[in-house]
């Protein structure tokens, strides 16, 4: 307990934290029935989660460098326990969001000191079992989301799926306070203020402007002036690096095409392979009829393979990381593409081969993504590049949501306009990616309830399907991407490791020197 009480505490923070973002896809429309929701809010409840974690890791980790690594991992926990209870008795769709909000908030505590913490307290092969172990943990809980979604939301409550984090919390901060112990920070140094507000602008407002683009146009003042803020907030935020001492990105990193690769990748790897689950939830419930259960049992094949592989590459490697990057999003990208053959006959049985492969490749990435960047940058910037990593992947995440949901909307609109028999082929689009679908057949008289239930499901399958390409798409590029960039000989991050890690604690020692 002693060797691996550490390692424990970290992944069972880590399990929540990603299990959340992905938890709430199979629930989606039992809350839409339950608040009164539209597609919009649907993708806040996920995005403003997502957004909230990607959006402050940068900072967290720079500031955790500063100040303590294991402080601000048990302040996250703190705040990520306290805003589930706020999302479980939420009475409204914006309650609910601004808890998702404040929930990412303390997941960025909670993340972006994780892979910081594992250096700290092992090293040599017990380095690469823990980030095993962690990344078989991170595939798990993301792919494992939907099904526990669909259990609590089916036999309980889907406020359930907030409640279920305390226990786990709770455990994970008495963990946390026997087991895992402090490097020092190095309290003198300025925090990048700007470069943290900046950069939350600007995902912040790409993010929104995405969604809103899909709901009320490109060109209307509102759309344009979110995407003009975002593009204002980013040259703001790259001036600011540039300049700050102690940046809470330094730009210069990405002189190096391994470090560039890596990023790149990790921003890929969520959208190829998980933006797209919350459309297939929402077409296997409300065009399908499956109930919430059935369909995380559809999408549980990912955790499965994913967990396999990641607990397989623990113990038969070190791999190079560019074989296995590269490898896995190729395998996202075939995934993916196997879905994409869907049309209105088609069943939640026509993804599960799909997921499985998309699964084995999401198994091959996660646990090689983290060490591969510890590895391409001095040791001193491990809590910035831990940051790094899960901010861009996080990103991924928020603004795949975001692009898929205006890919499937207009892509429903355009089956239902080609169609004709919809009077307002943009609103009914807007209703039935919102989940709608069961509602709007059974308000038809019952002699046109066949025809329009065939049309919706020819649309719901033609969106998805456009969705399922770009995902494919996304993780094809970001494969060549890492295959011609990425050079980090296997086992280098153990390599790496100075001789200064065994002292990290030390009065004299600085916090970064634990890596």
């Amino acid at each position: 307990m002693r060797k691996w009480g550490p390692l424990a505490a970290i992944c069972l923070g880590t399990f929540m934290l990603l299990l959340d973002v992905t938890i709430v896809t199979v629930a989606l429309p039992a809350m839409a029935a339950d608040l009164g929701t539209t597609l919009s809010d649907l993708e806040w409840v996920v995005d403003a989660y997502a957004l909230a974690l990607a959006s402050l890791l940068l900072g967290v980790g720079s500031r955790a460098d500063r100040i303590g690594r294991r402080k601000v991992y048990l302040a996250g926990l703190i705040v990520f326990t306290g805003a589930s209870v706020v999302c479980a008795v939420a009475p409204d769709a914006g309650v609910l969001v601004g808890a998702r909000a404040v929930q990412g908030l303390g997941a960025a505590g909670m993340f972006g000191t994780t892979i910081a913490l594992l250096g700290t307290h092992y090293g040599g092969r017990d380095r690469g079992v823990a980030f095993a172990v962690w990344g078989a943990t991170n595939s798990v809980a993301a792919a494992t989301g939907p099904m526990a979604g669909g259990l609590l939301t089916q036999y309980l409550d889907w406020r359930w799926i907030f409640f279920v984090n305390l226990p786990v919390c709770l455990a994970a901060v008495v963990l946390t306070l026997r087991s895992v112990r402090e490097a020092e920070g190095r309290g003198r140094q300025r925090a990048d203020v700007l470069g943290t507000v900046t950069f939350t602008v600007a995902s912040g407002a790409l993010t929104f402007g995405l969604i809103r683009a899909h709901s009320e146009g490109w060109t209307t003042p509102f759309t344009l002036g979110l995407f003009a803020t975002a593009a204002v907030a980013l040259a703001l935020f790259v001036v600011a690096e540039t300049r700050h001492e102690h940046p809470v990105l330094d730009l210069s990193l990405f002189r190096g095409p391994s470090f560039t690769g890596i990023m790149v990748s990790a921003l890929f790897l969520q959208g190829a392979a998980f933006a797209y689950l919350l459309y297939e939830s929402l077409w296997m419930q409300s065009v399908l009829g499956y109930e919430p259960v059935e369909a995380g049992l559809y999408l549980l094949p990912m955790c499965a393979s994913a967990f396999a592989v990641s607990a397989l590459a623990g113990r038969f490697g070190p791999w190079p990381p560019r074989a296995t990057i590269g490898g896995g999003l190729a395998l996202i990208a075939l995934g993916s593409g196997m879905q994409a053959t869907l049309d209105a006959g088609s069943s939640g049985g026509d993804l599960v081969a799909g997921l499985v492969v998309s699964g084995l490749g999401v198994g091959l990435v996660t646990p090689s993504l983290s060490a591969a960047a510890l590895a391409t940058v001095p040791p001193e910037r491990a809590g910035m590049v831990g940051g790094a990593v899960n901010t861009f992947r996080q990103l991924g995440f928020a603004l795949g949501i975001a692009v898929f949901g205006l890919i499937f909307q207009s892509r429903i609109e355009r089956v239902l306009r080609a169609d004709g028999g919809v009077a307002d082929p943009h609103g009914a689009a807007v209703a039935l990616s919102g989940g709608q679908a069961r509602s709007i057949v059974a308000g038809r008289p019952e002699g046109e309830r066949a025809e329009l239930a065939g049309l919706v499901r020819e649309a719901f399958a033609s969106g998805l399907n456009a969705v399922l390409v770009v995902a494919a798409a996304l993780g094809a590029v970001a494969s060549v991407l890492v295959l011609a960039m990425v050079r980090v000989p296997a086992g280098d991050s153990e390599r790496r490791r100075p001789e200064a890690d065994t002292h990290a604690h030390g009065p004299e020692a600085p916090a970064d020197a634990a890596l």
